[in-house]
């Protein structure tokens, strides 16, 4: 509501709960989908529980408390393989407060109870409130039990009415005014809120329409704002009001582009050990009202210094006639936002009413985004301080995009490398929540369809020593003892690393060598055998080591010219088959200056049409059962098994046959440089190829034609005869054994033409009554004259 108060309301207690709402509305290195067993995730679902968004998790991380619909959950999480139903409590609104509340215009899948704050007061209570049919409540929860302490009372003003809405909510251990208003904020969303004890200062991040701005359409700015816990108002002026209150316009805009000025998440990541609060970090998601970018999202990073040099400098003054701000010019009577005002004159607080807007924005680090996303629109985000194995410390953020991915995201000094990127769900959620637990190593996402866990580090999906360093994160190392990529915190063994470059040279002591130095110029494993006939098609496929890699192909005896083959955007080869292409071919993988071999194939006619099989040392089926599907079969993820499809589908523009091979392998070279020697001895799968019936074809097509050409012969003959249009037939004319026959003879033979003209009867229009057909005279009695013999 424009001009209009927004309110922060304090229940006065033990402790006291602040409470804020508001009506509201890059390639990665490796990408897994959903369910991928290369990427385990924890499914919590029941039929009876929905939209589990809220979440709250235990200082000793072994309890997740989830506000979910007429239901707060107790998870037990402790476990790695599942997540438990450990307790629930229903807290559901009555018939009638449904009723009452579709009276209201409003629909009935709003007016159920929607928990939306869940907050620790101390060891033992939870304080919830929810939505509870447009008419909000708020409770005491024993944390142990999972019961009410308290009846039920209005939670006005601490949680929001609509389920949809957005809202934060903070515990802090002061006293409070029951009611103090924040001025003249306009359509505001709340997106977070942080406490900093040794401030002891509460800083809000949200959303509002920005006044200080002429548009012609509403411009959105995002700010932070503060406020002093020992603030409890003025004694005259402002009374039961903020005295400490004040704001400041976020600014995540690179240089000479459209600033990114809509908030939807931001998470604070504490200083290092040791290090003042002032080194406070602040990751924000920010997305852009602006149609030419639409679908992006940047990340932008704040520091707390920065943030409290803004509050300590110039503010704008507030015309309360035009509600319009502008630059103030007079004297600095007082410093807004400073702790201690509520004892300030009644001159300094009404300087303090009316300047509480920064005149300066507050930029992000670095003055420019950390991360901006041309593809994909986040929506969460977590961060997390790491130490890696060479005790430097890393951030990584965690961003859920609206699609449903999770990206792992690691901070370099070059820029931001995606580790992984995991998809958490399918359809699109319009309520999202991230949760992280550092001391489990666990992530948390909760959805309206149920809540899913998943490691933070997933370090045993890298095999090899160059997988392992390739993938650049600073949770994984290479134990060169026991050969395995594992976790840092769980090692007390020298690792191997490489976060800043990822050179796999230096850290696993290999070089990259191309296929004729390793193997030797006549030394290279036979490979897949593909067996084809000449001026046939054929199709290699390429699997790609990651999502960074770069696919190329060789031959180890001749130049790839561009003139006889073709590699298409997924990698694979393509060329027609003559004595020329013959032979063998070698897929390499480049990432970050390191080689690896991913297929090696070996082209050759086929002796005779019918299909060859493979020789058994080479190739082998892994599931001789189940017969292969058809289509061509592509991977681009590293994936322990390795399988070959092969396939033929006939090409209509060229009138021959097309071989389609696919290959999904994984193995890759070590330090060592040997298991790329071994990768054509492990099993392999190739589906076996049809004939070719070509011949049959031409065959089939001349027939067609010639019975076609016979089918139109004949029907332009009977045509020819139907466009003939005769009369009477005429009569035969006489020959020469016909002058011998007697009158009688030729009475009998004539019909009824010779039987008419003796009995006299009269021809109508020179034609007789009766007609001859076929030597047969037709009366309309349709019988035969009675004529003797």
């Amino acid at each position: 509501m424009h001009g209009v108060s927004f309110h922060f309301c304090f229940t006065i207690h033990q402790l006291n709960v602040l409470f804020v709402f508001l009506n509201s509305h890059c390639h990665s290195h490796c990408q897994l989908h959903l369910f991928h067993p290369g990427r385990p995730l924890t499914w919590f679902t029941n039929s009876d529980v929905s939209n589990t968004t809220t979440l709250l998790l235990s200082e000793d991380g072994d309890t997740l408390y989830v506000g979910a619909r007429d239901a707060v959950l107790a998870l037990d999480v402790s476990h790695q393989e599942e997540i438990l139903l450990h307790n629930k409590l229903d807290w559901s609104p009555s018939e009638k407060d449904r009723e009452q509340c579709s009276m209201k215009g409003k629909k009935m899948a709003d007016c159920p109870n929607f928990i939306r704050v869940l907050q620790f007061l101390n060891r033992t209570h939870i304080y919830a409130c929810g939505t509870f049919a447009f008419s909000p409540r708020c409770t005491y929860i024993n944390s142990e039990t999972l019961t009410m302490s308290v009846k039920p009372d209005e939670g006005r003003g601490r949680c929001p009415y609509d389920p949809y809405q957005r809202n934060t909510a903070v515990v802090v251990g002061k006293n409070m005014t029951p009611l103090i208003d924040i001025l003249f904020s306009v359509d505001p969303v709340f997106i977070s809120s942080t406490f900093i004890p040794d401030e002891e200062k509460i800083y809000f991040f949200f959303s509002e329409v920005g006044r200080e701005y002429d548009f012609i359409d509403k411009f959105i700015v995002s700010r932070v704002s503060q406020v002093c816990m020992s603030d409890v108002g003025g004694q005259r002026t402002l009374q039961r009001r903020w005295t400490t209150f004040a704001k400041a316009q976020l600014l995540c805009q690179a240089d000479s582009e459209l600033p990114y000025n809509v908030i939807q998440d931001i998470d604070s990541l504490p200083p290092a050990e040791g290090a003042p609060d002032q080194d406070t970090l602040f990751y924000g998601i920010f997305t852009s009202q602006w149609s030419v970018n639409s679908g992006q999202s940047a990340v932008c990073s704040f520091r707390l210094a920065d943030i409290k040099s803004v509050f300590s400098g110039n503010y704008k003054v507030l015309n309360r006639d035009t509600l319009q701000w502008s630059s103030r010019v007079q004297e600095k009577v007082a410093n807004p936002g400073e702790c201690g005002l509520h004892n300030a004159s009644d001159n300094a607080l009404r300087f303090v009413k009316e300047n509480f807007l920064a005149d300066e924005n507050v930029r992000p680090v670095g003055r420019k985004p950390t991360l901006v996303s041309a593809e994909h629109n986040y929506c969460n985000v977590a961060v997390q301080r790491v130490q890696a194995a060479n005790n430097r410390d890393y951030t990584v953020l965690f961003l859920l995009t609206e699609s449903g991915y999770l990206h792992k995201v690691v901070l370099l000094q070059s820029g931001t490398h995606i580790t992984e990127e995991v998809q958490v769900f399918e359809r699109p959620q319009s309520v999202r929540s991230l949760k992280l637990s550092i001391s489990k190593g666990m992530i948390y996402v909760g959805t309206s369809e149920g809540v899913v866990r998943l490691p933070t580090a997933n370090c045993s999906f890298y095999w090899t020593c160059a997988q392992c360093v390739l993938a650049r994160d600073p949770f994984c190392g290479w134990d060169a003892a026991i050969r395995t990529c594992v976790e840092v915190k769980n090692s007390h063994n020298s690792l191997t690393q490489d976060i800043d470059n990822g050179n796999v040279e230096e850290a696993c002591n290999s070089v990259s060598l191309n296929p004729r130095a390793r193997f030797g110029p006549n030394n290279l494993p036979s490979g897949v055998l593909v067996s084809v006939s000449l001026n046939e098609v054929v199709r290699l496929h390429c699997p790609a080591a990651s999502r960074l890699s770069k696919q190329t192909w060789e031959r180890p005896s001749s130049r790839l010219s561009s003139d006889l083959y073709l590699q298409l955007d997924d990698s694979s080869l393509t060329f027609i088959a003559t004595p020329a292409t013959l032979g063998h071919y070698l897929c390499l993988s480049t990432e970050n200056g390191y080689q690896q071999t991913m297929a090696i194939y070996q082209v050759k006619q086929k002796s005779s049409p019918a299909p060859q099989t493979p020789p058994s040392h080479t190739l082998v089926q892994d599931h001789p059962t189940t017969p292969p599907r058809p289509g061509l079969h592509t991977s681009v993820e590293m994936w322990p098994k390795r399988t070959e499809t092969m396939t033929t589908l006939s090409s209509s523009n060229i009138g021959l046959t097309t071989r389609l091979l696919g290959v999904d392998l994984t193995t890759q070279t070590d330090q060592s440089g040997l298991r790329d020697a071994e990768l054509w001895d492990e099993k392999l799968l190739v589906s076996a190829r049809g004939p070719c019936y070509l011949k049959e074809l031409v065959v089939v097509s001349v027939l067609l034609v010639l019975c076609l050409s016979l089918l139109l012969t004949v029907l332009l003959y009977v045509l020819r005869q139907r466009c003939r249009s005769p009369t009477t037939p005429e009569a035969a004319a006489p020959s020469r054994n016909s002058d011998r026959r007697t009158p009688v003879e030729q009475e009998a033979l004539g019909g009824g033409q010779f039987m008419t003209k003796r009995r006299g009867h009269i021809q109508h229009n020179g034609h007789p009554s009766g007609a001859v057909c076929n030597g047969a005279h037709t009366e309309s009695n349709g019988h035969l004259p009675n004529i003797p013999i």
